[in-house]
């Protein structure tokens, strides 16, 4: 079944499509879903789990009248106010119709993952285009990017021109990004989980008790990827009453030596979205080699443990297949596994698989698939705990081809008894597979040392 797309309707969301499409990847992002025949629910929305994003995005004409405060009024009321109801509205129609969102106008093509409201973990994104140049005119420095201050509550008091905070403090939060803005956050938090982390750690300290005022939200960002909690990023600030972060800082990390070789180390790291790319094409269009019995509902479940990941693990999966891939010649078979990171990550098992001469196609696709399952269930012999293991083979000697094939599979290890305990150790015996693993400690700092 092919699952379609709209390209957006015009300019603006012709170009969000394209940066979502980049971010969250194409199986995952819809721009101009229906809730009913010619009733649009968003601008664009993207469905990953229980992750939910909504967007809205407007370009408005800022007024150019000598009266600034009357200017700034017209602006918000046309981008922000009309959107914000946009989104709350979008997201009590998703809480109540989850079925029914559809992809075209006549709301033939519906949604092709269930969303199960009673666990949503819901995100709106407000743009507004068309205010960045005033922004910059009127304060005389920075980006040109919007003001935020978490102590200007409610519609009725965004009166201080080309200032956000909370729209309304009884409604889920919404952030709200600019011409600047824009590009900067979706560029640098490129992965779902790395976008969805920044934005649920920024609503919990913007609804917190301290005040906080940022001088654009570019300058926020930096204070959320240079500091970490938990063996995670989030704003590990001091505690104290009041946070004011002010302009130059998102200029002053971009320019640091770390920041850059941070971006040098991320390029492998875009194998893995191509992967992921490849097979969501595969499976939207229904040209995967072999469809699994649900269609693209079991696709979007492998697919989504690989899209899990962020950009540093991401980094890490890339340098460990792309170093297998280049070390196995065409004739060898070799494993390798990857132990995640923490407990929301599976195992991962990657297998380059020689290819016989004289083989047909259909055989060695099969011979190699079923090589990978046995290597997953052998894993679970090595790893106990392991719950979720995800296998990914290719054919050996690959890196020097321009076209490649490769399957993925899954396999849930939370339900295991002695039977297939003892199957496990059957085909460990006969094929001879991870019999002496040899382990090796990865150390990959994030922001690398020049």
């Amino acid at each position: 079944m092919k699952i379609y797309q709209s390209n957006g309707v015009n300019e603006s969301e012709e170009h969000l499509k394209r940066l979502c499409s980049k971010s969250f990847l194409s199986l995952w992002s819809y721009p101009n879903p229906y809730k009913k025949q010619g009733k649009e629910l968003c601008d664009l929305l993207v469905v990953f789990d229980d992750q939910i994003l909504i967007f809205s995005i407007k370009k408005c004409k800022y007024s150019s009248t000598n009266n600034e405060k009357i200017n700034w009024t017209r602006w918000f009321n046309k981008a922000i106010k009309k959107s914000a109801k946009q989104l709350w509205g979008a997201e009590k129609w998703i809480n109540n119709h989850p079925e029914e969102i559809f992809l075209d106008y006549s709301c033939q093509s519906k949604l092709p993952f269930e969303i199960n409201s009673a666990k949503l973990n819901v995100h709106l994104i407000l743009i507004g285009l068309g205010i960045s140049k005033e922004c910059k005119r009127y304060f005389n420095e920075g980006e040109g990017s919007l003001i935020l201050d978490n102590n200007v509550k409610d519609f009725s008091n965004h009166e201080k021109p080309f200032t956000i905070g909370d729209l309304n403090p009884n409604k889920t939060f919404i952030h709200v990004l600019d011409d600047i803005t824009l590009n900067i956050i979706m560029n640098s938090l490129d992965t779902i989980s790395d976008f969805t982390s920044y934005f649920s750690k920024k609503e919990k300290i913007f609804r917190s008790n301290r005040r906080v005022y940022v001088s654009g939200e570019e300058n926020l960002l930096p204070c959320y990827l240079g500091r970490m909690k938990e063996n995670e990023h989030d704003f590990n600030f001091p505690e104290s009453k009041s946070l004011f972060i002010l302009e130059g800082i998102w200029k002053q990390f971009c320019e640091s030596p770390q920041r850059k070789a941070q971006i040098k180390e991320d390029e492998i790291s875009y194998l893995w979205d191509s992967i992921i790319e490849r097979f969501s094409d595969h499976a939207m269009k229904g040209t995967l080699y072999e469809s699994p019995p649900k269609g693209i509902k079991d696709s979007e479940k492998i697919l989504r443990f690989f899209a899990s990941e962020s950009r540093y693990r991401r980094r890490v999966l890339s340098k460990q297949l792309y170093g297998l891939v280049e070390s196995t010649y065409r004739d060898l078979c070799r494993v390798r596994i990857s132990v995640p990171m923490n407990k929301k990550s599976p195992f991962y098992v990657f297998l380059c698989y020689p290819r016989s001469s004289g083989i047909s196609e259909g055989k060695y696709r099969e011979l190699r698939s079923g090589y990978l399952e046995a290597c997953l269930m052998i894993l679970k012999i090595i790893y106990p705990k392991a719950e979720d293991i995800v296998g990914y083979a290719l054919e050996s000697g690959a890196i020097s081809k321009k076209q490649i094939s490769d399957d993925a599979i899954y396999l849930d290890a939370s339900s295991w008894d002695n039977e297939k305990q003892k199957e496990a150790e059957m085909l460990q015996q006969e094929l001879g597979i991870l019999l002496n693993i040899k382990e090796r400690k990865i150390y990959e700092q994030e922001f690398p040392k020049n």
